[in-house]
């Protein structure tokens, strides 16, 4: 057998990465040709009936101002004018469900002191709009989902906080991680529906279905368990975020196809779709780079195609109002809202 020479080597060598190159080109060219998601501009997506998470200030007691070493920003939340302005705001942007920071609840089960004073001016300043404290917490530490006994107090505190104060629209239950088949939860909200007041809501911070692009099962629920969850709430906002994602059309992708499917699995309760303006920049599980309010909307656009809009569609849950820039909320008026909203700005 004779040996290859340099010049046969060399020109095997040029084969291989021409091949090497053409099939990166191809790939290159595909994935410039993909589009998971769409860009909308005429409002079909939006009802009006979107939600936004607001910060612990709106509601919360001096105690935790000072426990925080935030005293400096009490006069921030308690002035009038600010809580004018924010629901102005607010309502301007088609939002009408608003969740205020009420969380962790204390190992005990206890929820944290609100201001009654602040509580009543800030329903007075939201007038027309449904407000939700935010409850819950870290799972294992403010918040014992096994232990009966923290769950009878939590329930109770929820029930003498409607009871105080019977504006409030209902509560929003936000407890993260929380793995897909947890029955203590399931339990939790039973005991939960079992105490609020006939025509209070109750509101879930839901986890999206499971992923091979995050394969963690502590932040995402099986059809079956969202179903189980589902059935036992009133409203469900999903929090389709935070899944570290490196490429932007690959989170335009998961938007979509999580849209068609928590709306399918939702028991026909109403959902909102989790949207991030938020950094946590160099974190692991986000890069706001891709997970951010342009990708999340050009995927939901994508998933919500079909016609006419599912009933149990309510909208967007935007996640979080105190990190909200000027030009995303620029971008939500003009990829988002209706149009008779961007005629308001």
């Amino acid at each position: 057998m004779s040996r290859p020479t340099a010049k046969n080597v060399r020109s095997s060598v040029r084969r291989v990465l021409t091949a090497v190159l053409a099939l990166a080109g191809c790939a290159w060219l595909a994935y410039l040709l993909w589009r998971p998601g769409v860009d909308l501009r005429d409002g079909s997506h939006d009802l009006g009936r979107n939600a936004i998470w607001l910060a612990h200030g709106w509601l919360g007691g001096d105690e935790w101002f000072t426990r925080n070493q935030k005293t400096n920003e009490i006069g921030r939340y308690r002035d009038p004018t600010r809580i004018r302005e924010l629901a102005e705001k607010l309502r301007l942007h088609g939002i009408s469900d608003l969740f205020p920071h009420l969380c962790p609840a204390e190992p005990t089960g206890k929820l944290p002191p609100v201001d009654p004073r602040q509580v009543e001016e800030f329903l007075n300043w939201c007038d027309g709009l449904r407000v939700f404290p935010w409850i819950g917490g870290p799972n294992g530490s403010s918040v014992r989902l096994h232990d009966p006994k923290w769950r009878s107090t939590f329930v109770e505190n929820i029930r003498e906080l409607l009871a105080q104060h019977p504006r409030l629209a209902g509560v929003h239950l936000n407890i993260e991680p929380l793995p897909s088949g947890d029955q203590n939860f399931l339990v939790l909200l039973d005991e939960i529906r079992a105490v609020i007041p006939r025509g209070k809501i109750l509101s879930i911070a839901a986890y999206p279905p499971p992923t091979p692009w995050h394969p963690y099962s502590d932040v995402h629920w099986e059809e079956r368990y969202f179903r189980d969850v589902a059935s036992r709430c009133d409203q469900l906002a999903v929090m389709m975020y935070d899944v570290a994602q490196k490429i932007p059309k690959t989170y335009q992708r998961l938007m979509a196809d999580w849209t068609v499917e928590v709306l399918n699995w939702s028991e026909g309760k109403p959902v909102l779709l989790g949207v991030p303006t938020y950094q946590d920049a160099g974190v692991g599980y986000h890069n706001p780079n891709v997970e951010n309010v342009t990708n999340a909307l050009l995927g939901i656009h994508r998933g919500l195609e079909q016609q006419p809009l599912p009933t149990n569609y309510q909208g967007i849950a935007i996640y979080c109002e105190w990190e909200t820039s000027a030009s995303e909320w620029e971008y939500l008026r003009e990829h988002f809202l209706k149009p008779k909203t961007l005629n308001l700005q």
